[in-house]
């Protein structure tokens, strides 16, 4: 027999993969008709261009998701790491990199205001 500890994984995994299963289809479906209808709002009002039905407006949201990253980098996972990854670097840093790294930036975005000013 599995202990309870692997039955409670089990259970969660299969509520995880019914709920995938379920909401899955309805997100698609809702994201789908809302290109739908946005796209049949106003595209042909402003540029005359004739409506599309739910599977163009599907085919659109896919698009744009393959062309502009889809979830790709997004979340607070990805931030928090990346977070972590900029603050590993500078803690690398000796004062003289530290430095540099400033007048760089400064360079690159102008000098920073009094109220900008890193805290010590």
């Amino acid at each position: 027999m599995r202990s309870d500890a692997a039955s409670g994984i089990t259970k969660r995994i299969v509520s995880t993969i019914i709920k995938v299963l379920i909401l899955l289809p309805i997100a698609i479906s809702v994201f789908g008709e809302a290109v739908m209808h946005l796209w049949n709002w106003l595209i042909p009002s402003l540029f005359h261009l004739s409506a599309i039905t739910f599977w163009q407006g599907l085919g659109l949201l896919t698009l744009s998701w393959i062309l502009f990253g889809g979830l790709r980098g997004t979340g607070a996972g990805y931030r928090r790491h990346g977070r972590r990854h900029v603050q590993e670097r500078w803690e690398q840093m000796t004062p003289e990199e530290r430095e540099k790294f400033r007048e760089w930036m400064r360079g690159r975005c102008g000098p920073a205001t009094a109220d900008a000013q890193p805290k010590a």
